[in-house]
């Protein structure tokens, strides 16, 4: 498949201290990937450069994307729902990228809207207001957002965390459905159970990259006990490049 988004030799940094330490490989198009490992593993560290948020220490991320054809679902945790927004606004937002900040929005965006509220299941949501939601009803109207957007590649970090069990399944048939698409996805998961589940293809980090390719075979056993060692031999305080080594396989 054709390679749309290629790292090479990726190092991320933050005050010198790599985060994604010399990662290197390629995003075919329309594929559905994972992006798994420990716990500060530097999973949505490189979701952010993969976007364009973050700037390489070393290496470079290499496509010809502009910004409006990435659609991004942030962790939860980045988003403050004390603000007084309503449903419908929220999901608005999804057509910025197009309209820009002063651009108009119109009957027709408005009824968009309301059609991706029903294909989340918040049909008859859009006045309420998104701090009386809960994890779930909030989560449907991110992914909301994203059907607004009509993007192209399609960034999630951690989409699946602290909701119940039928919002899950909604949501992952919603990213299945992108996938049939064509749409490039890529998640940051932690549910490795939901990992080989639906997704064909991951990316095991340890702040190095561990393996990336087929589900079935990154996922291994072996692979994750490497990736576990990896994290918790990580010298935090190491400067880029100058990380402690990991053990060999």
């Amino acid at each position: 498949m054709t390679p749309l988004i290629r790292l090479d030799d990726l190092t991320i940094a933050y005050d010198r201290h790599p985060a994604v330490h010399h990662v290197s490989g390629a995003f075919a198009a329309g594929s559905l990937t994972a992006i798994a490992g420990p716990n500060g593993a530097g999973k949505s560290t490189l979701l952010k450069a993969i976007m364009g948020e973050l700037r390489p220490a070393e290496g470079r991320v290499e496509h010809r994307l502009g910004r409006a054809e990435f659609g991004y679902l942030p962790q939860a945790a980045e988003i403050d729902r004390r603000f007084p927004i309503s449903v419908i606004d929220t999901v608005m937002l999804g057509v910025w990228k197009t309209r820009g900040a002063f651009g108009r929005v119109g009957p027709a965006d408005v009824k968009r809207a309301g059609e991706a509220l029903a294909a989340v299941g918040l049909d008859g949501f859009g006045r309420r207001h998104v701090g009386s939601l809960s994890a779930g009803q909030f989560q449907r109207v991110l992914f909301a957002r994203l059907l607004l957007q009509d993007a192209g590649v399609i960034l999630l970090d951690e989409p699946f965390t602290a909701i119940d069990a039928r919002t899950t399944r909604d949501l992952v048939e919603l990213v299945i459905r992108w996938h049939g698409e064509g749409r490039t996805v890529i998640a940051v998961l932690h549910d490795f159970e939901l990992v080989r589940a639906h997704f064909p293809k991951t990316l095991l980090l340890a702040r190095e990259l561990v393996g990336w390719g087929p589900t079935a075979e990154i996922m291994s056993s072996a692979n994750l006990m490497k990736a576990r060692a990896m994290a918790e031999r990580w010298d935090e305080d190491a400067a880029a490049c100058e990380a402690e080594e990991a053990p060999a396989a």
